[in-house]
């Protein structure tokens, strides 16, 4: 096979020198994969198979649980630290949690590369975390449809909240104003002022596609606002 692009979602040890791998590919979408060899001390593929660095990688085998073959660094790992750093992490997680293995994802593949750019620089994060967020629920056939339950168009002056049976908005007293979800259908996930409304429609539309089990990262991020605000309080 070609060399595929790629970056790793995740690695935990498997047997004395191994790993088991999560790769995010540009033609397969997430592949599962055994990188052996790697644990042990010098390996140069050990030093290549990191988060956030672009790689280029090939691999063998028919079933699910592929073989590495192939593990060549493409660029530098993206710097990130703090929040950015929780942010990635949040990616990673949530790509690894529900692409279904060997989806093609093209375009998610396109979203994460430029939020990797993006996570560096605290006013691009917003908006690179929800363009990948509605490219994964587009891959899902879960995005939202931003009308009413019967396809009618959404009231301005209403307020509605998103219904997960028919992925429509229902009337809600204390729900997003319709002004606001109609920019969002046009694509206003980057626009000033609509950072969590955006958000909001994003976390409740991934809600049931991650069920009961929290996500790490969130819980990572709940953590380090309460440092800081322990912090302020100190000074």
């Amino acid at each position: 096979m070609q060399p595929q692009p790629a970056f790793l979602l995740h690695k935990r040890p498997y047997r004395e020198t191994s790993a088991l791998v999560e790769l995010l590919t540009l033609q397969h979408g997430r592949v599962r994969a055994v990188a052996q060899g790697v644990q042990r001390p010098g390996s140069r593929a050990r030093s290549r198979l990191q988060p956030f660095a672009p790689m280029h990688v090939t691999w063998a085998g028919e079933g699910e649980l592929k073989r590495l073959r192939l593990m060549e660094g493409r660029g530098s790992a993206a710097l990130l630290a703090g929040e950015g750093l929780i942010c990635g992490l949040y990616a990673n997680e949530l790509l690894t949690r529900l692409l279904p293995v060997e989806l093609p994802v093209a375009e998610t593949f396109a979203y994460y590369t430029a939020m990797l750019e993006a996570l560096p620089r605290p006013d691009g994060r917003a908006a690179s975390l929800r363009r990948l967020e509605v490219a994964v629920l587009e891959a899902l056939d879960a995005l939202p449809r931003f009308t009413d339950p019967e396809g009618g168009e959404l009231d301005p002056q209403g307020r509605y909240d998103l219904d997960h049976a028919s992925r429509a908005f229902v009337t809600a007293e204390r729900g997003i104003d319709g002004r606001t979800l109609r920019l969002l259908a046009r694509g206003g996930w980057d626009e000033p002022g609509l950072a969590g409304p955006a958000k909001a429609v994003t976390r409740r539309a991934l809600a049931p596609l991650l069920g009961s089990r929290p996500l790490r990262s969130r819980e990572l991020m709940v953590q380090l606002a309460g440092r800081r605000t322990r912090l302020r309080q100190e000074l």
